[in-house]
């Protein structure tokens, strides 16, 4: 199945590096322009060299800097016809008790993850209902389903939210042409926190994770690319509301 997006515009929240670099890669290579947006400028200049994509640096989780950064997009490209919001992580944090959690532990969590959905979200569904159509994909997690195997108790409890806003958004924004879905990756080696997390599990619990993967591997970045990508074509036209597990069959 080939799936052309040529003649769409798609922006990519947290493409500097991982799953939102592959996810950017894989619409431009499908034809799409991209929007790569990230708080971290330096890390978007290797797009600098790709045709039909560009880069805007800026906090996400702040809903003013939001706006600003989507308003710049849409003025730039002159439409947006999806959004795709891989911005999140475990922002440097790793498992802790819950007793030692702080109040800016919690929310730097949450701003990542889910303020930012919200808030791009927010700025760009008016422009997608003014032509009628358009495309969100949330980046989720298994750790949105079920316990993380972070052990980060603001992570799991935001990545539970994001579902729930996907949900809610496809409810709202479902009338109007737009499709609102989440992809809920495995555990992806895709940047240097992932890497960190695989090696302080120890050997005994990575072969643990691998022997409960039906496919008995982790997965790639591009793995999670082309069920993002998918679903941001017009195959996916009549798909709403999903969460896509994108696992390896993770049990």
């Amino acid at each position: 199945m080939h799936l052309n997006l040529n003649g769409k515009t798609f922006a990519v929240t947290g493409a500097a590096q991982g799953i939102g670099t592959a996810i950017a890669h894989g619409l431009a290579d499908a034809g799409a322009t991209v929007a790569a947006l990230d708080i971290d400028a330096q890390g978007l200049e290797h797009f600098s060299s790709l045709p039909r994509v560009t880069c805007h640096a800026g906090d996400l989780g702040d809903q003013k800097n939001a706006h600003t950064l989507c308003a710049d997009v849409i003025a730039h490209h002159g439409h947006i016809d999806g959004l795709i919001t891989a911005a999140g992580g475990v922002r440097g944090q790793a498992g802790r008790p819950l007793e030692d959690i702080s109040s800016d532990d919690w929310q730097t969590i949450f701003a990542a993850n889910v303020d930012a959905a919200m808030w791009c979200a927010q700025a760009f569904a008016p422009d997608m209902k003014k032509h009628g159509a358009g495309r969100i994909v949330t980046i989720s997690s298994g750790a949105g389903l079920k316990a993380s195997l972070t052990g980060i108790q603001a992570y799991a409890s935001a990545k539970h939210a994001l579902i729930g806003l996907t949900k809610q958004l496809a409810l709202e924004l479902g009338p109007a042409g737009i499709t609102v879905n989440s992809v809920a990756p495995g555990f992806i080696l895709s940047n240097p926190a992932t890497e960190r997390q695989w090696q302080a599990f120890g050997a005994a619990r990575q072969e643990q994770i691998i022997n409960s993967i039906h496919m008995r591997r982790l997965g790639h970045a591009k793995d999670i690319a082309d069920a993002v990508i998918f679903l941001c074509s017009d195959k996916a036209g009549w798909i709403t509301g999903q969460t896509l597990q994108v696992d390896g069959g993770h049990s």
